[in-house]
């Protein structure tokens, strides 16, 4: 299409938009207006590129189908030669290039190939003007046009600057279009497309003269204008149906349209020129009953519609309604009648332009025009909405009872249509945004359709209605904090566009033969695009129920069950961003727990402790299900850090719970933080190889787990030793037997336990790690923990200075530490001898070598004093014991 003419629908459907839009938002209308205008410019475009590859194609047809193979002659056997006659031939030279041999004549068997499939047929309505224009004398149609304007010119400029009277000036018009109406009827058959030009053209001026000399001039009475309407429309049928020319009925009805509009001085009356019109479109009804002509169907509907809003925008006014009703009635009733008379004469295809605007087109415009004209009165529009949901569905089971199957197509239209207005009718009523859930439900009946006819345009079009069916709802969300609000009488055109977009969406997969590849995207889009409005529905009426303290919880609670819902979903209809949509629940879940700890003092408060439950439940339901679709990678990442995300929630919760009930030190809720990633680690590994899911399964992602919470582990218990002093009110402080000292033990074998199953899982030693190293790691934990506790033991009994340089000074803390470590080097060393241990009798001397330095280094500074002599007499004494009871363990082959 020219770009002009592009910019030019543009422009009038941005011009369309703001008029017939709401106030408030005439920006938003004008720009949907202008796409919709753009669009339809372009699909014709598209439309012309199919009608050219459409003729090339059959004129290979045609080519090809000349070409007829010539059969080859039988092939004649072979004589039959005895052994007793059979001579040996010399080998039989190559032919000359100039020889031809005699098979040269016999075609090459005819090879399969691939014809692609027929693009679909051609718009009628532009076929057919195509060939007006292209086919017969274009000049002397040309000239019934330019001769039809100039009559109307003529008539308007004789009234205003001639003196002859009117009554001749139009008796003349009418007696030379009668005239040009003989010769065109005379000459059907020698000349037909002269005549049915010359006949067109006439009936066009009749209609024109009848209309001026009753609206413009008064010279006949209504009841005379109307009879002689009535039999010109009457004979143009006629003529159309005898001579079977749709380009005659097209050329009637144009002219008997414009007639008004070229002959109007602007101030004419409305009802008669809608009284008129009713005449006009009662004619295309009657040719429907005898000829399926789409292209006069489409005419009438659109200059029936099309003058019609354009009088709605510009003359309308309330007083007006009751004149102006009954003609909207009346108009949308005739096309629902031509759409049933032209699936009642033939089987309906329902392909192409056309039919989806008879069949969609109709109720869309005459509800958007109902809608304008009971703008303000809701309950009005919604009893309107129930009359067409009654009407299409009385026509439905009306034709259902003939038991035609050629008609099932129409059935199941209306059938969806009287669905969508009743569904219309409850979001009315209640005051809700009308244009945006009639879009919504308009553009999931048009995905329908487009892929029950595998019509691409019709898809797209519905999925553009969706999506801005959802932009006009935007602007009705309020924020209040995080979290939107809505009024209830928006919230049903909120859920109207969610149902319609996730059904689209579903419809788009249910179809996926006449799905293209990249509708995919599309159909994933729209998909999402409905949970988005469900899940800002849904926190917006949360927001007029739940207190706001609570309002966190009872969100997360709500998305998660609406994430369970999309699996649920995903089990009818295959849709992958159902997939998508519901493990999105986890990176939600992690946004809630950074909320939460801005906000709250743990993760149970406000609600939480339902909440959260719900949601881990959820989440795990849903991996459970979906893991197999979702890929190993992303399956293994979300283990591990769903795993870790669970234990962090539930260790700061323990934390919070054990602080309330103990109203003491610090040490309480510090220690509470270590039980549960202990626990935690403790059940990977008892897991590792009895529990089928998750871990047996998955058991390379919970290792993962499990280091990362010794690692954890270890980072809290070196912590808790450097700053913790001991005090553990309101109890008073025991040595291993107060609160800290216990969770540190509990720690300590928590790992060593969990690293004696992790070690045998394969992919573990399959990594290269030396096996002793996490030993002698715990075996270090475990000897700053028994320091730390001799250091908090001294500090809250002898008052020992909890700081580096009191350490360093206090002459009994430097004893008791050189006695411990010797002894801690002697239990060392026996167990290595008994235990033939190399590796830890030479740690344990290590340590003693240590004890050593630090009395040369550190004790020895303290001359004289008691504490040296203790720590020298009782480290010497420690290491006689060391030599006689725990000699250095032999190597293996030495035992052996």
């Amino acid at each position: 299409m020219d770009p002009v003419m592009r910019i030019v629908l543009a422009i009038i459907g941005a011009f369309a938009g703001a008029t017939l839009g709401n106030a408030g938002s005439h920006f938003l209308d004008s720009l949907l207006g202008a796409v919709a205008g753009f669009a339809i410019a372009d699909l014709s475009s598209i439309r012309a590129s199919l009608r050219s590859l459409d003729e090339d194609l059959s004129r290979l047809k045609r080519s090809l189908s000349r070409a007829a193979p010539v059969a080859a002659p039988p092939a004649q056997p072979a004589p039959r030669i005895d052994d007793s006659t059979r001579v040996q031939m010399p080998p039989r030279a190559a032919a000359p290039p100039t020889m031809v041999s005699s098979t040269a004549f016999v075609p090459a068997p005819a090879t399969h190939r691939s014809v692609p499939p027929a693009p679909p047929p051609p718009d009628i309505l532009i076929d057919s003007i195509r060939r007006f224009f292209g086919g017969g004398n274009l000049l002397v149609r040309s000239g019934v046009i330019v001769l039809f304007f100039g009559i109307a010119f003529l008539l308007r400029y004789a009234a205003e600057h001639t003196r002859v009277p009117i009554e001749y000036r139009l008796s003349g018009v009418a007696l030379g279009s009668l005239a040009l109406l003989v010769l065109g009827w005379r000459l059907r058959t020698s000349r037909p497309g002269f005549a049915l030009s010359i006949q067109g053209g006439a009936v066009g001026i009749l209609f024109l003269t009848v209309f001026a000399a009753y609206h413009l001039y008064a010279l006949m009475p209504p009841l005379g204008a109307f009879a002689l309407l009535t039999s010109l429309a009457t004979l143009s049928a006629l003529l159309a149906v005898k001579q079977d020319s749709q380009a005659l009925a097209l050329l009637g009805v144009t002219g008997g349209f414009l007639a008004p509009i070229l002959a109007s001085s602007g101030n004419g009356d409305h009802v008669f020129l809608f009284g008129y019109y009713a005449v006009l479109n009662a004619g295309i009804l009657l040719v429907s009953w005898f000829k399926s002509w789409r292209g006069l169907n489409l005419a009438g509907f659109a200059f029936t519609f099309g003058i019609g809003t354009a009088w709605g925008t510009l003359s309308y006014r309330a007083a007006d309604f009751p004149t102006t009703e009954p003609f909207l009635i009346l108009f949308f009733l005739f096309y629902v009648g031509i759409a049933v008379l032209f699936t009642w004469r033939q089987p309906p295809r329902l392909r192409g332009y056309v039919d989806g605007t008879l069949i969609f087109g109709t109720p869309l415009a005459a509800f958007g025009l109902q809608a304008s004209m009971l703008h303000g009165r809701p309950f009005a529009l919604a009893y309107s909405a129930l009359a067409m949901s009654a009407l299409y569905l009385g026509i439905a089971a009306l034709l259902k009872q003939r038991r035609d199957d050629t008609q099932r197509l129409l059935v199941e239209a209306f059938l969806a249509l009287g669905v969508v207005f009743l569904t219309i009718a409850a979001p009315l009523a209640l005051g809700s945004r009308w244009n945006a859930g009639a879009w919504a439900l308009e553009g999931a009946a048009l995905v329908w359709i487009g892929c029950r006819q595998d019509r691409l345009p019709s898809r797209i079009f519905g999925a553009l209605l969706l999506f801005a069916a959802g932009f006009l709802l935007a602007d009705r969300f309020r924020f209040v904090g995080e979290f939107p609000t809505l009024t209830w009488s928006d919230y049903g055109a909120v859920l109207l566009v969610s149902g319609a977009s996730i059904g689209a969406a579903a419809v788009l997969f249910v179809f996926a033969r006449s799905r293209r590849r990249a509708e995919t995207v599309v159909a994933n889009l729209l998909f999402c695009w409905g949970i988005l409005w469900w899940s800002l529905g849904g926190q917006a009426e949360l927001t007029r129920f739940v207190p706001g303290a609570d309002l966190a919880a009872a969100v997360l609670a709500f998305l998660s069950l609406t994430a369970f819902g999309l699996s649920l979903l995903h089990r009818k209809v295959a849709v992958p961003a159902a997939v998508a949509a519901a493990l999105a629940l986890f990176p939600i879940m992690l946004a809630f727990a950074v909320a939460f700890a801005a906000a709250d003092s743990h993760p149970f408060e406000h609600g939480g402790w339902a909440a959260w439950p719900v949601a881990f439940l959820c989440f795990y339901t849903l991996l459970y299900r979906h893991e197999a679709s979702v890929g190993h990678a992303l399956t293994a990442a979300f283990h591990v850090a769903s795993a870790w995300l669970l234990i962090g929630l539930s260790s700061w919760e323990t934390e919070w719970t054990v602080d309330f009930l103990v109203h003491g030190s610090r040490a309480w809720p510090l220690a509470a933080w270590a039980i549960i990633p202990a626990a935690a680690l403790a059940g990977i590994a008892a897991g590792l190889h009895r529990l089928s899911w998750p871990l047996a399964r998955h058991r390379e992602p919970y290792v993962i787990v499990a280091v990362g919470l010794a690692f954890g582990l270890a980072i809290w218990s070196l912590l808790v030793e450097v700053s913790m002093t001991g005090d553990v009110a309101p109890l008073s402080y025991v040595p291993l037997l107060n609160p800290l000292d216990i969770v540190q033990l509990f720690v300590l074998l928590m790992l060593w336990q969990g690293w004696r199953v992790i070690r045998t899982v394969p992919s573990v030693g399959e990594a290269g790690v030396d096996p002793r190293a996490p030993a002698f790691a715990l075996a270090a934990l475990g000897f700053v923990w028994l320091n730390a506790s001799l250091l908090r033991t001294l500090h809250q009994w002898i008052q020992v200075p909890w700081s580096l340089s009191g350490i360093l000074q206090s002459t009994v803390t430097q004893t008791t530490l050189s006695i411990f470590w010797a002894s801690l080097a002697l239990a060392a060393m026996l167990f290595a001898t008994r235990k033939s241990d190399r590796p830890v009798w030479f740690a344990g001397a290590a340590l003693l070598v240590a004890v050593i330095a630090k009395l040369f280094f550190i004790d020895l500074s303290n001359v004289g004093s008691i504490e040296r002599i203790v720590s020298f007499v009782g480290v010497g004494v420690l290491m006689l014991v060391v030599g006689y009871c725990s000699p250095l363990p032999p190597r293996p082959a030495q035992r052996s």
